[in-house]
């Protein structure tokens, strides 16, 4: 058990985990950058502390820092949210190592899952489909890589092991390019990651991205909360989400929710984490799993009805899941537009003062934020300024309440993609349900009806 907790984050996860540890009757402890001084994390904590100047290197992912500042508040354990150190091994085990705890998996597992062929391997084991292609990286002989390649069957991709948000990834055509790609890609990885280990997989044309919810706790209990479609992706990176995937079947989602707690409980997994799917011709296809909490969570929890931050929590403290999957019911539907300070038409980044913040309101919506009017967005970190997200009793009583929604939110004084979450709902594909993670950018090429 503990009393106070020090969020090695910021922005509108900070201020999540904030509120849920309030609701727990923990305290919290604040790090912020001097860029972040001002910040809504910083005002709403019981204990705040400078870790450093506004670049993030310096501050927010200063693991020695941040634990020098818990050593120095008094806090007995440490949430990373999302992003920054949520995922680095290190980190966890250097929590873990100054007598802390670490609000999400132990470094082993994170270390498992951080790496896309261990990843596989262990999912293979635990029975969780995959996509076709060998658990194990290529080797370095020609001919065994050609082979690998050759039983898969063109088109392959070739992945970084240490890889990961679309980064170290190659499509080869055909054999006669295969060698060159696959020198390519593993120096880009060697770069990138610091791991120039390589894998190949089938690369499926058209899938939608699909990812299951799993919480875990500490005495082999594991549970899935239903699934979430990702697919409206814009090089990699994702700007709307739903809850639950439109379209698939109920049974077969069941069956592959079941494998990924199956999974879970194998490894040892603790905590809230994703098992996140290619889905072809109603297949699943595991392609990774993020060990921390996602961007994407409220969703899941507007259908669900969990506090899946709060649970999080609650596992790290010993206590056992609060529910079987028997009490886990998804009623309705869900949708969460990131808001972020864009130009909407050419992505490059927006930082500056708000000078006006409209926040729509009515039944089913929220709004998970830390800006405001008059708050200055620095042009440091990600771009993400706050989610705006609805729930409805059907798909098409979310969409509604969702364009309701986005015609009433209002940003002044830099420049958002909101106008491109609206001419995403004019899209006749999007509105059916089940469009692949090519449709948004094939969307803003024209070749999509809009």
């Amino acid at each position: 058990m503990f009393g106070a907790v020090l969020i090695a984050n910021r922005g509108e996860i900070a201020l999540r985990i904030q509120r849920a540890c309030r609701t727990l009757g923990l305290r919290t402890v604040a790090v912020y950058s001097e860029a972040d001084r001002d910040a809504a994390h910083v005002r709403m904590a019981d204990v705040a502390i400078c870790i450093g100047p506004a670049q993030a290197a310096r501050s927010y992912l200063d693991a020695s820092a941040i634990l020098l500042a818990a050593k120095a508040t008094g806090a007995e354990a440490i949430h990373p949210g999302y992003g920054f150190l949520s995922e680095n091994a290190d980190f966890a085990e250097a929590v873990a190592n100054a007598g802390l705890t670490f609000v999400g998996p132990s470094a082993d597992c994170i270390r498992i899952m951080g790496d896309k062929v261990a990843a596989k391997r262990a999912m293979l084991e635990a029975g969780v489909p995959c996509v076709p292609g060998p658990g194990a990286a290529l080797p370095d002989d020609p001919d065994a890589i050609r082979a690998a390649a050759a039983q898969i069957g063109y088109p392959v991709i070739l992945k970084a092991a240490g890889g990961g948000g679309g980064r170290g990834m190659r499509v080869v055509e055909r054999e006669s390019a295969l060698l060159d790609a696959l020198a390519l890609t593993r120096e880009e990885a060697r770069r990138a990651f610091g791991n120039p280990q390589i894998y190949v997989e089938k690369f499926l044309g058209h899938p939608r991205h699909v990812e299951i919810q799993v919480v875990a706790d500490a005495h082999g209990q594991a549970i899935w909360l239903g699934s979430r479609d990702c697919s409206l992706q814009r090089r990699h990176q994702k700007v709307l989400e739903e809850a639950p995937a439109p379209g698939l079947s109920a049974t077969l989602v069941a069956e592959v929710g079941e494998r990924c707690a199956q999974a879970c409980r194998r490894i040892g997994y603790q905590g809230v984490g994703t098992f996140e799917f290619l889905v072809e011709d109603n297949a699943f296809y595991f392609i990774e799993m993020n060990t921390r909490v996602q961007v994407e969570h409220p969703v899941t929890e507007m259908t669900t009805g969990v506090d899946i931050v709060a649970e999080g929590i609650r596992i790290a403290q010993g206590e056992r899941l609060s529910l079987s999957q028997a009490d886990v019911t998804c009623a309705g539907h869900a949708f969460e537009c990131r808001i972020n300070a864009e130009d909407p038409e050419t992505f490059t980044p927006s930082p500056g003062r708000i000078t006006r913040f409209d926040a729509p309101g009515g039944p089913g919506v929220r709004i998970d934020t830390h800006v405001g009017a008059g708050v200055v967005v620095p042009p440091y970190y990600d771009s993400l300024i706050g989610k705006l997200i609805v729930h409805g009793a059907s798909r098409r009583e979310a969409l509604a309440r969702l364009r309701v929604a986005l015609s009433e939110m209002r940003v002044d004084g830099i420049k958002t993609n909101l106008p491109l979450h609206r001419r995403i709902l004019a899209d006749p594909g999007f509105t059916a349900g089940g469009v692949d993670i090519h449709h948004l950018e094939a969307m803003l090429r024209g070749e999509t009806a809009a």
